[in-house]
C-alpha cells in the first residue's frame, strides 16, 4: 500500500492559523490584481474561487474576501516540518510538492496496526508538528490511484482503497480524476465518447498508441490500476528559482535591479539551505505585449553566492532592449552537477582581479561572498527574514512578486495544485 498526505487549503490554512482573526474568514493566497490564485480557504471556494483563477475574478466572486500574498519562508518552514515526520514513519517519504507526499506503507502494519491507525497516526503527528493544521490521507496499492483517494473525502478525511476493490472504484471515475487528463485531454476523449474510465478501458492499447503517443499507453495502463512507479524518496533537484509579476509594466532599469536582487537573495538561501551550488544563471523576462525570453549564462564553476547569481542575471538584463516595458522578471540558477574543470596554476590569467574565469569572481572573492551570505543566513535563521537587509535591496515594496521555491522536478516546490 502507498499513502499519499494533501494538506488542505495549505497556504490559506497557515494564514488561519497564524492569525486567528482570519479563521472562518475566505482567505485567498496571490500576487497582485494581475497575479493568479495560489490557494483559497474552504470558506472561499464556496464563491467559487480556486487555484490559478486570476486574482481580479476572484475579488469579483468574493469582494469579502481577505487577499494576501503570501509567505513562501513560512510555507517552506512548515513544509520541513511535515516532511521530517513523515520520516518517523518510514525513511520511503517522496515529496511531491511544498504540501504533498508519498510514503510507502508496505509493512508498517506491523508497527503502526491496520491502514486506517496507520492513516490517524499520520494525520494526528501532522497536526502536532505544524500547531494544528488538518490534511487529507488516501491509501491504495500504486501512486496515481493513492493520490486520487486522498481527494475523495477532503478537508480532513480518509479513504482507503483495497486492492480487491480497485476495480469497481476505477470503473465508476470520470476520466477527469486520472492524474494527468486536463482540460484539452478530456475535451478529446469527450470527442470520442469518453468521459468515464469504464469506456476509456474498453479502448485498445493500439487505438490510444496511435492516437496520443506515448501518453496514450499510460492512459491504458492507469485504466486497469497499473502504476509500476515506486515511492522515491530523493528527487534530482534541477532548478531553483523565483519571479515577480509588477503591478504595472516597468521601464525602470533600476527597479528592474531591485527586484532581480530580492530574488537572488532568495534563490541563493534557498541554495546554501539545500547544499546545492550551479552553474547556469537564466534569466527570464515576459514584456508588456506577453512575448517572453530567457537568456541563460554557464559559469566556470559553481556558485551559492547572492551577489554573484545577481551580478550574472543583471549583465544578462542589460543585454536585452531597454525601451520595452516588462511585465515580469525572474531568475534561477541550475547546473548542479559538477563539471569537469582545469586546474589554474598561481598567477595563471583568470586568478587574480574581482573577476575570474568564466564570469565568475576571483577565488577570494567569492569566498568573500560565501562567507557574508552564511553570516547573514545564520542571523535571518535566528532572528527572523526581516531581521538584517543588504542595502540594495532595504525598503523595496516587492508586492506582486510570485516565488518558485524550485523547479518542476524540485521536493518542496510551489508550482502545483492545492487543495
Amino acid at each position: 500500500m502507498i499513502l499519499h498526505l494533501d494538506m488542505d487549503a495549505f497556504f490559506a490554512s497557515v494564514e488561519q492559523l497564524d492569525d486567528p482573526t482570519l479563521r472562518g474568514r475566505p482567505v485567498i493566497i496571490g500576487g497582485d490584481r494581475r497575479g493568479v490564485v495560489s490557494t483559497a480557504s474552504y470558506e472561499a471556494r464556496r464563491f467559487g474561487v480556486h487555484s490559478a483563477m486570476p486574482m481580479t475574478t476572484a475579488r469579483r466572486l468574493c469582494p469579502q474576501g481577505v487577499f494576501l500574498r503570501g509567505r513562501g519562508a513560512r510555507y517552506s518552514e512548515l513544509s520541513a516540518r511535515i516532511m521530517a515526520c513523515l520520516r518517523e514513519f518510514s525513511p520511503a517519504v517522496e515529496p511531491a510538492s511544498i504540501d504533498e507526499a508519498y510514503l510507502d506503507a508496505s509493512g508498517l502494519e506491523r508497527l503502526f496496526g491496520p491502514p486506517e491507525a496507520l492513516a490517524r497516526a499520520v494525520k494526528a503527528r501532522v497536526a502536532e508538528v505544524t500547531g494544528g493544521l488538518t490534511c487529507s490521507v488516501g491509501l491504495a496499492p500504486v501512486k496515481f490511484l493513492a493520490k486520487i483517494c486522498s481527494e475523495v473525502n477532503k478537508p480532513d478525511g480518509i479513504f482507503i482503497l483495497p486492492p480487491e476493490a480497485v476495480d469497481d472504484f476505477l470503473l465508476s471515475l470520470e476520466v477527469t480524476r486520472l492524474p494527468g487528463v486536463g482540460r484539452r485531454m478530456a475535451e478529446s476523449l469527450r470527442g470520442l465518447g469518453i468521459t468515464r474510465v469504464a469506456r476509456l478501458r474498453a479502448l485498445s492499447r493500439e487505438c490510444l498508441d496511435r492516437r496520443y503517443g506515448k501518453w496514450g499507453l499510460v492512459l491504458h495502463e492507469r485504466a486497469r490500476g497499473i502504476d509500476p512507479r515506486p515511492v522515491t524518496p530523493e528527487h534530482e533537484v534541477k532548478s531553483e528559482g523565483a519571479e515577480r509579476t509588477f503591478a504595472r509594466d516597468v521601464r525602470d532599469r533600476e527597479l528592474l535591479c531591485r527586484a532581480l536582487f530580492a530574488h537572488a537573495e532568495r534563490v541563493g538561501a534557498r541554495l546554501r539551505r539545500n547544499g546545492l551550488a550551479g552553474r547556469t544563471v537564466t534569466l527570464k523576462i515576459k514584456f508588456a505585449d506577453f512575448r517572453q525570453i530567457t537568456r541563460s549564462r554557464t559559469l566556470g564553476g559553481r556558485t551559492d553566492a547572492t551577489a554573484t547569481i545577481f551580478e550574472t542575471a543583471r549583465e544578462l538584463l542589460e543585454e536585452e532592449d531597454p525601451s520595452q516595458p516588462i511585465r515580469l522578471i525572474g531568475l534561477s540558477v541550475s547546473g548542479f552537477e559538477a563539471p569537469a574543470e582545469q586546474l589554474l596554476l598561481p598567477g595563471a590569467a583568470g586568478c587574480s582581479g574581482r573577476r575570474g574565469r568564466g564570469g565568475l569572481p576571483a577565488p577570494e572573492e567569492e569566498a568573500r561572498r560565501r562567507r557574508l551570505d552564511r553570516a547573514l543566513d545564520v542571523l535571518r535563521d535566528r532572528f527572523g527574514a526581516n531581521a538584517v537587509q543588504r542595502g540594495g535591496i532595504h525598503g523595496t515594496d516587492l508586492s506582486g512578486e510570485t516565488e518558485r521555491p524550485g523547479g518542476k522536478d524540485a521536493p518542496g516546490g510551489t508550482a502545483g495544485k492545492e487543495r
